[in-house]
């Protein structure tokens, strides 16, 4: 595991429970959480300590930590992506399958996160995860199930079977594109979901009529650009789509962010208080990218739009409430 955010030691910690030898290795943009893994054994974000089996690498210790890598799992968020990857170039050639771990596009370019490591890391295939599974409760061994996608299935599944369990269920899918899109919008219609959670509690009301409203709308959305960008509308009505936006919906950093939002709080310091706090936003970016893809799509996506409203336009969280369907 090279990158040793939440989710990258989550997946690291499962991998080591399940039998596999595991290495994570710690980026120099993680010494906060290096710190914490080499003195505690655990995670500074995450409720569980490490497995005893889970060997722990720090940034000058690249090289041991790749020796007999067979999967090289990068665990970037988009925005990271390519720098990781060129930190990693030298040492995942060996390996024989490379796994992106990231939910959002590559800022600028708009390339999605296998295309960045295809491009440079000279791979003519990458494994993409998706699906609804938060950080925390699969550090702590409870039940998750997610989709782990290639344009081949024999490549997502020679990548994902050997993590495989009765506590981490893996549907394998040759839907790439719509598994990679699917978690591109799913972050930004939970930062909606908490942006409501936000104006409830600022109102003393529930809203929870308005929140099923706008959450059918927001995965209709999802469906409608998906399809349009080239993925299948049973990947956006699946794990990787309806169910990863309900999960992130109910208790994702996004759903936390947007909920600090709602409650009237300006976005970019919320935005920074959590990324202090060692907390990873990657629906901020891809509330950006989805007005680019909705253009080149040509699609209309009122309830996403909103959000990118609230969080870049200026306008009050309220705005939501004028999208509902």
């Amino acid at each position: 595991m090279f990158g040793a955010g939440a989710m990258g030691t989550a997946v690291a910690m499962h991998a080591a429970r399940a039998g596999v030898p595991t290495a994570l290795w710690a980026n120099p943009l993680d010494e906060r959480a290096l710190a914490g893994m080499r003195s505690e054994r655990r995670h500074p974000t995450l409720p569980e300590h490490l497995p005893d089996s889970l060997q722990v690498f720090g940034p000058d210790e690249l090289d041991a930590a790749a020796d007999g890598c067979e999967v090289a799992v990068l665990g970037a968020s988009s925005a990271g992506a390519r720098s990781l990857a060129a930190m990693v170039a030298g040492v995942t050639g060996p390996a024989g399958s490379v796994v992106s771990l990231a939910k959002g596009l590559e800022p600028d370019s708009l390339l999605r996160v296998s295309e960045v490591y295809a491009d440079v890391l000279g791979r003519d295939e990458v494994v993409a995860v998706g699906g609804p599974c938060l950080a925390g409760e699969l550090a702590e061994d409870q039940p998750s199930a997610a989709v782990w996608a290639a344009d081949r299935l024999g490549a997502a599944r020679a990548a994902g079977d050997r993590l495989a369990n009765e506590s981490y269920h893996v549907t394998y899918s040759d839907d790439l594109p719509g598994v990679e899109y699917a978690a591109v919008v799913k972050n930004v219609a939970a930062i909606g979901m908490g942006i409501v959670d936000g104006l409830a509690g600022r109102r003393d009301q529930d809203l929870r009529n308005a929140k099923a409203a706008l959450f059918t709308r927001a995965v209709d959305e999802l469906a409608t650009l998906v399809t349009a960008l080239g993925g299948r509308r049973e990947t956006a009505l699946g794990l990787a789509g309806l169910g990863d936006a309900l999960v992130t919906s109910l208790g994702g950093r996004n759903r936390r962010f947007g909920e600090v939002v709602g409650t009237g709080a300006d976005p970019a310091a919320a935005l920074e208080r959590m990324e202090a706090e060692g907390h990873t936003v990657e629906g901020v970016d891809s509330t950006r990218s989805l007005r680019a893809l909705a253009d080149r799509a040509g699609v209309d996506l009122p309830y996403h739009l909103a959000v990118e409203g609230v969080l870049f336009g200026g306008n009050d969280p309220a705005t939501l409430l004028e999208v509902l369907p």
